[in-house]
Order: C-alpha cells, then sequence, then structure tokens
C-alpha cells in the first residue's frame, strides 16, 4: 500500500486496475514446475509437488454423497486452494510476469511499475496506461492467463479512484483546511461488509449471550478490522463503524432487557465505552506525506 502511494505521490498517475480471471485454477502445472524446479533440485520434493497439483479433489452434496473430481490432472493446470504451498506457488508463477515487465523492457519504456500481492496487481504509469495494458493482456495470454475484462480497467488520478486490497486510492479532503490531496482509505465494500458483520453478531438470535460474551466478541472483529485497516484517511470510515456499532448494541441490549425504545437514555455512549469497555475506533490512521492535488 506504501509503495503505491509513494508512486503516485511521484506522478504515476495513470493506473491499470487490472483482474484475472480464475487465476488458481489456471496456473499450468507444466510452467509452473519449470519455475519451481529452478528452486528446488530434489527430484523427491519436485515429484511430491506435482502429485499434489494432481490430487483428485471430493466434495460432499448436500445429501452427502461423496463426488470426485480430477480436472487439475486432466486439464494440466489448476492449484487447489486451502494450504500454504497455493499461494506459494501462485507467487512463484506470478513472479514470471513480474520479471517479464522489467527484462521486456516494459518498465523503463512505458514509465511504469507493477505493484502486486499474489495475482492482485496494478500498473502505475506515469502515462500511455492503455498501452501498458494491451502489453499486460498479450503477456498474459502467453502465460496463459486470462484477463477479467468486465474488471480490468484503466483510471487517471485525481480524477478518478480504484480499488487495490481492500483500500480506496483517490482524492480526499482534509477536515482542517479543505485542500485535496491523493489518499487511501477503507473501501465502501469493506465497510459495508464490517457492518453487516456485526448485524448479525447483534441479531435478536443472540440475546442469550452476556454482555460480556457480546463486547469480546465485537471488540475483536473491531480490532482485528482496525488492525489492517489503519493507513490513510480513516476518519469517515471509523466514525461509520462507530456509530453502527453503537446503534447495533444499545438495540441488542434493549432487547435482552425488554428495554422500550432506543435506549439512548438507558445506554448511552459513555455506557457502552466506558462500563462494557466496547472497543472504539479511534486511533488515527499511519500517515502517508500527504500528496496535494
Amino acid at each position: 500500500m506504501r509503495h503505491v502511494e509513494s508512486l503516485l505521490r511521484a506522478g504515476f498517475t495513470e493506473v491499470v486496475d487490472a483482474d484475472l480471471s480464475g487465476y488458481f485454477d489456471s496456473i499450468p502445472h507444466s510452467e509452473l514446475m519449470k519455475s519451481v524446479s529452478r528452486r528446488i533440485s530434489d527430484g523427491r520434493v519436485l515429484r511430491l509437488i506435482k502429485m499434489w497439483l494432481e490430487a483428485p479433489v471430493e466434495t460432499r452434496d448436500r445429501r452427502g454423497r461423496t463426488e470426485r473430481t480430477t480436472r487439475n490432472k486432466d486439464e494440466g493446470k489448476g492449484s487447489p486452494q486451502g494450504s500454504p504451498i497455493s499461494p506459494l506457488l501462485s507467487n512463484i508463477y506470478m513472479r514470471r510476469f513480474i520479471r517479464g515487465w522489467k527484462t521486456g523492457g516494459h518498465e523503463k519504456r512505458l514509465k511504469s511499475r507493477i505493484v502486486n500481492y499474489a495475482d492482485d496487481f496494478v500498473i502505475c504509469c506515469r502515462a500511455g496506461a492503455d498501452e501498458a495494458m494491451a502489453t499486460m493482456r498479450s503477456m498474459m495470454e502467453k502465460l496463459k492467463l486470462t484477463v477479467n475484462e468486465t474488471k480490468t480497467r484503466t483510471c487517471e488520478l485525481p480524477a478518478d479512484a480504484f480499488v487495490f486490497l481492500g483500500y480506496t486510492f483517490g482524492r480526499c479532503y482534509s477536515y482542517r483546511t479543505g485542500a485535496a490531496y491523493l489518499a487511501a482509505s477503507p473501501a465502501k465494500k469493506k465497510i459495508a461488509k464490517l457492518c453487516d458483520a456485526i448485524g448479525e453478531q447483534t441479531s435478536k438470535h443472540r440475546t442469550h449471550l452476556s454482555e460480556e460474551e457480546m463486547v469480546g466478541r465485537l471488540n475483536r472483529k473491531l480490532r482485528g478490522w482496525s488492525n489492517y485497516f489503519d493507513l490513510g484517511a480513516v476518519s469517515r470510515a471509523y466514525n461509520a463503524v462507530n456509530y453502527h456499532v453503537t446503534s447495533r448494541l444499545r438495540r441488542w441490549l434493549c432487547r435482552k432487557h425488554k428495554v422500550r425504545g432506543p435506549g439512548y437514555s438507558r445506554y448511552p455512549d459513555r455506557y457502552l465505552y466506558q462500563k462494557l469497555s466496547l472497543y472504539r475506533l479511534s486511533r488515527p490512521g499511519r500517515k502517508f506525506p500527504n500528496a496535494t492535488v
């Protein structure tokens, strides 16, 4: 996230916001094993990895019947997910694209930089994002990977914005001065997803929990979320989440104790935060150096 922000500040404001369709299911075994064999010389380990890639997958339907598929072996592609080795292998294969971008001269020619996390990536350019996207498509075709055309686009900041790894990069405004600047902030979908989880946790079906249990569960969710979403401009997101969680917890308390009304007088914010020790999202986000726009 800091790398993307630093590139934007340095003038790489034309961005290819890319997405790959079914990346883990598309990785070709033969090309992947070539990349792995450059790092591993033990034939027994290589054979074990190949066996794992081709292992059948068993699933059960609603009636308890077992279905066995051998698609990966039959098609010679795909990395089963759910194991620590899967993202490792995906990074190894994705490195072909990252290195090819540099060794092929595209980084210098197009004045562009790739920032990726496994198969999620953006290409930040000083100019010529359309040409960078066309080059990326050509390279992905050679790597036997499919670009998701509906989700892949070019954008130019600060007029546009893009989402990367749960953060929205775009124009923000200072609370104090009103000045515009480029920054990252938690994406709206991630805020909505957390609010939905809080709503589910505080539903009427959970009034059997004690107040300590309920607040403990909420605090774990809030701390976990804020441990990741603490970069850039977070104030608006934090305020929205705080308002939602206090409203939901107050409504849950009223149901539990059969209190009529919204419960503002009986369960004010001071009671929730001081008496019940509800976690408040309040710490300032770790700052990026602001880039004025």
